[in-house]
Parts: C-alpha cells; sequence; structure tokens
C-alpha cells in the first residue's frame, strides 16, 4: 500500500485529519486539499493521486464541479462524503461518475473498507483473487474451492466476484443487483436471494462466508 496516494478534500480541518489518521494506519500516503480549487490544482499538480476523497459542500468550488472537472481527464476512483442523504443527491453523483457515496456522520473503518474494495475493483485489481481457499481467475473465468474446481453460471461467478472484491462491507440488494445485474435492471431485488441460496450450496461449507443481513442484504466475511 505505500505506492497508493489518496487526495482528501475536505473544508473542516477536523474531518481531513481523522480520514488522513486511519489512512496512515493503513499505510496509503495522501494528500491534503481544504476547498474545491486547491483540490483541482493539488490533483493536477501531481501524478501519482491514485483515489479522491471528495467532500460535496466546500468554498469555492463545490464537490459536483471538482468531480466534473477530474471525470474530464481521469478515471480515478472517487468517493463523495456528504451530510446530505437524498437520492437525488446520489444519482446525480453516480452520473457524473462518482465511485461511492458516503453519508456523514460515517464509521472511518467502513470508509476504509469501501477504499480497500474500491482500490481492488479498479485500477489495483488483480486478474485472480484468494481469499479463504476461494480462488477467482477472472481471466479464465473458473473458481475453485479448496483446490476443486466448482462450476458456476456467468451471474454466480459475477456474484461471487462482487463479494470477495467487497470482503468486509455490508451490501444492499439494491447495490448488489446495480453493480452485479447493472442499473438497467428492472427486477425484483429477491433474485439476489435466489442467487446467492444457489451460490451458498454450489460453496459447500465456504458458503457461510456469506453473511445474511437481516432487513439489507448479504456481507461477505471468511472466517478469520
Amino acid at each position: 500500500m505505500d505506492d497508493i496516494t489518496v487526495l482528501v478534500v475536505d473544508d473542516e480541518a477536523r474531518m481531513r485529519k481523522l480520514v488522513c489518521d486511519f489512512l496512515q494506519k493503513k499505510g496509503y500516503k495522501y494528500v491534503e486539499a481544504e476547498d474545491g480549487e486547491q483540490a483541482v490544482d493539488r490533483f493536477f499538480e501531481r501524478k501519482d493521486i491514485d483515489l479522491v476523497i471528495l467532500d460535496v459542500m466546500m468554498p469555492k468550488m463545490d464537490g459536483w464541479a471538482v468531480c466534473k472537472e477530474i471525470r474530464q481527464y481521469s478515471k480515478v476512483p472517487i468517493i463523495m462524503l456528504t451530510a446530505r442523504s437524498e437520492e437525488r443527491d446520489e444519482l446525480l453523483g453516480f452520473k457524473l461518475g462518482v465511485d461511492e457515496y458516503i453519508s456523514k456522520p460515517f464509521s472511518p473503518k467502513i470508509l476504509m473498507a469501501r477504499i480497500d474494495a474500491i482500490l481492488r475493483r479498479t485500477g489495483q485489481e488483480e486478474e485472480a483473487i484468494s481469499v479463504g481457499g476461494i480462488v477467482i481467475d477472472k481471466k479464465a473465468h473458473l473458481v475453485t474451492i479448496d483446490d476443486k474446481q466448482v462450476e458456476l453460471s456467468v451471474k454466480e461467478f459475477e456474484l461471487l466476484n462482487y463479494f470477495m472484491e467487497n470482503r468486509g462491507v455490508a451490501l444492499s440488494r439494491e447495490k448488489i443487483l446495480n453493480n452485479v445485474w447493472n442499473y438497467d435492471y428492472y427486477g425484483d431485488a429477491r433474485t439476489i436471494d435466489t442467487h446467492v441460496k444457489k451460490l451458498r450450496s454450489k460453496m459447500g461449507e465456504k458458503g457461510d462466508f456469506i453473511k445474511t443481513i437481516w432487513g439489507m442484504g448479504y456481507k461477505f466475511e471468511p472466517d478469520a
């Protein structure tokens, strides 16, 4: 993680310090900016920014404008932080190319888990993922559990891959649908439960890694 640099943008010094302290503990390098204009300057001055944590409400230039400016030139992952949690704000963020949307107040540990997950599935993504005896070979589209190949359907493969890339992160059914079935899917969210049930049965004992979060969705959490 020593080669990963995160740009932290927030006009509140206490918030920047909180986020930067956790980034440092996780082994990430960081760069700070206290307003939107400074964020744009910092981003384009440097060539080593791997992820941006961006507050929405800031002086001089808000987070939406910063995101729009960056997206004209870069696909760097962007996590948007906001005190507002309205659906239209989230939709605007995703339309502008935001990768993740987190409402304040938030748990720094959850933020770190989201950062890890985003970096795994973007530029830092491996061709193979190995967790708890489960190996996904993305290039060959193969899954092995304890060295035995497991036959999965296309959607089961994509679902397991999404779970493993986001291990430790609580995922709502809607979020899973949007990322595995894409945003243009209009079916019932219960299709997730059906696929998870089939996936668990094919995974044997390792199916227990997929934890149910009642009333919300699922979390992939391998045994320690």
